[in-house]
């Protein structure tokens, strides 16, 4: 199955029919295709308020660093892209609260709108899929960084969770059970 996420976990682009096969025939030519999809739905709607949407970027790594430079990329060449969604699958309670202030800051900084698209915080769950007592207060400090890191930010403009209940979430199917308990209700 192929990944829906452009770049790696070492920043570099994943293979693709868009990137680096035939595709639309912007092949062994970098990111052209992404900068023409943005040209093409400014051109079919010029209203329209496009988003590059990625995920495991939220901190400051490599994969973020990566995704920054594709927005310096992207201003460099006036392509239409003017905000940044900023997938939050946070599956640790140990997230890094200023690493992740600091990403948000700086892709601000380059002009582009953040909006965090996907949050949740997943927690380690039992057979029963329960979660450890405590792990709920982790979580809410996480959650409550989040959403303090944002509006810290003058271009940080929405935060919306990845569902509202665990009740159809991804997390326990994907974590095979290992992890739930991750959206507010």
């Amino acid at each position: 199955m192929q990944s829906t996420k452009l770049l790696d976990e070492k920043g570099n682009w994943r293979d693709s029919i868009w990137y680096n096969r035939p595709g639309i025939g912007l092949s062994e030519k970098g990111t052209a295709y992404l900068e023409e999809v943005f040209r093409w739905a400014h051109q079919a709607d010029p209203q329209a308020q496009l988003l590059y949407n990625d995920a495991e970027g939220e901190g400051v790594n490599v994969r973020s660093d990566a995704i920054c430079s594709l927005d310096q990329r992207f201003r460099a060449r006036e392509c239409s892209h003017r905000r940044r969604g900023v997938q939050m699958h946070v599956p640790m309670l140990d997230a890094d609260m200023p690493a992740i202030a600091a990403n948000i800051a700086r892709l601000t900084a380059l002009g582009v709108q953040v909006q965090i698209t996907k949050l949740d915080v997943s927690l380690p769950v039992n057979s029963s899929g329960r979660s450890e007592p405590g792990d709920s207060a982790r979580q809410a400090n996480i959650y409550r960084g989040i959403v303090r890191a944002c509006p810290n930010s003058s271009g940080c403009t929405a935060i919306q969770s990845w569902g509202v209940s665990d009740k159809r979430s991804w997390i326990g199917s994907h974590s095979r059970g290992a992890r739930g308990e991750a959206l507010p209700f």
